[in-house]
């Protein structure tokens, strides 16, 4: 599948491993932040790969894992309350409070169920008008503009009986945590790319800075995992802490200057792993239209509440961004040469 299979190439991985060898020369131990890069590794055998001086040890970043023992008791509580309808992803259910878990209680006659996005709880309180539904919030803060969205989506309903117990937590306190831990023996960290598009980068830097630890920020596939602890050998191998996203940064500046040299509005983001040019027509999905008969694949900014725009990612790989400059080129001459439609 296109942009996917550029990302699971064997001898691409083989490259990138081949450097790790070369550059490394004492034993390090790295840790993935995120669940999402732990199920990748082990999927793929990412960690199998490396030489043996490198010690991949799995993070902090399943959501499930670090949601309070007293929040899940609470969610118990409520569920068990009548006249509620308890919602939740189907990853909370065997997860056990003090004295029981939601599975449990379900099968006592709890109504519990599950959903696969907040939104879907906003339409049981629509179609239940009578019970009180309950979403349970967890996660760190990629599942906050969800939970956020379906508050919104409540509230311009006029859905009164949808609530949420939230528990919402950080990463960078997490990475924290760890660093001030007993004995600890991680010298460097992948650092989730989803987080980073919600957030940013900039509350990474001083832990970095303070701890004398890199953070590299990378995706989910294997070789954007395995650049990323070729890009933190690099950086402890040289004695450097600091947050590592020149990447990012150099495709960004790349797409944004040629977008505005051929007459895009592209704003350059400065956290953020996607640029949201203006489509030069309003209608943006059209113009999505028009980008895909180029080979390009984008996304209607609509679908994120900005009509006109579009949303382009970084996390693809130089020589594919580059491909694509023509196309955004051309796509653009077609519409200078339309007509301007008729004004009556």
């Amino acid at each position: 599948m296109k942009y996917l299979d550029e990302y699971r190439d064997g001898r691409i991985a083989a490259k990138v491993v081949a450097e790790i060898r070369r550059l490394v020369t004492r034993p390090w131990t790295l840790m993935e932040v995120c669940g999402g890069q732990t199920h990748s590794i082990v999927k793929h055998g990412v960690d199998r790969l490396l030489p043996p001086e490198i010690e991949l040890v799995h993070g902090p970043g399943c959501p499930v894992c670090v949601t309070p023992l007293e929040q899940i008791d609470k969610a118990h509580a409520i569920a068990r309350r009548p006249g509620v309808i308890f919602t939740s992803f189907g990853d909370m259910l065997r997860v056990p409070g003090s004295r029981t878990d939601l599975l449990r209680l379900k099968s006592e006659g709890a109504d519990v169920r599950v959903v696969y996005a907040p939104l879907d709880a906003v339409k049981l309180a629509q179609q239940h008008a009578d019970r009180e539904v309950v979403f349970f919030a967890i996660g760190f803060e990629t599942t906050a503009p969800a939970n956020a969205l379906a508050v919104t989506q409540a509230r311009a309903l006029g859905v009164t009986n949808f609530s949420m117990l939230v528990s919402h937590v950080l990463v960078p306190p997490a990475i924290t945590a760890v660093l001030q831990s007993p004995g600890n023996r991680v010298g460097g960290f992948l650092g989730p790319g989803h987080v980073c598009t919600v957030m940013g980068y900039r509350e990474y830097e001083p832990i970095a800075r303070h701890y004398g630890v890199p953070i590299v920020i990378t995706g989910f596939e294997p070789i954007d995992l395995l650049d990323g602890v070729l890009r933190t050998v690099r950086l402890l191998e040289a004695g450097e802490a600091t947050v590592d996203v020149a990447s990012y940064q150099a495709k960004r500046d790349r797409l944004c200057d040629f977008l505005g040299a051929a007459g895009y509005d592209a704003p350059r983001p400065q956290g953020s792993y996607y640029v949201f040019p203006k489509t030069p027509i309003a209608d943006d999905l059209a113009f999505i239209g028009r980008l895909q008969e180029e080979g390009i694949l984008a996304v209607p900014g609509r679908g994120f509440g900005r009509a006109g725009y579009m949303r382009l990612s970084l996390t693809i790989d130089r020589e594919s961004l580059e491909r694509s400059l023509p196309g955004f080129a051309r796509a653009m001459e077609r519409v200078r040469e339309e007509p301007a439609p008729a004004v009556f």
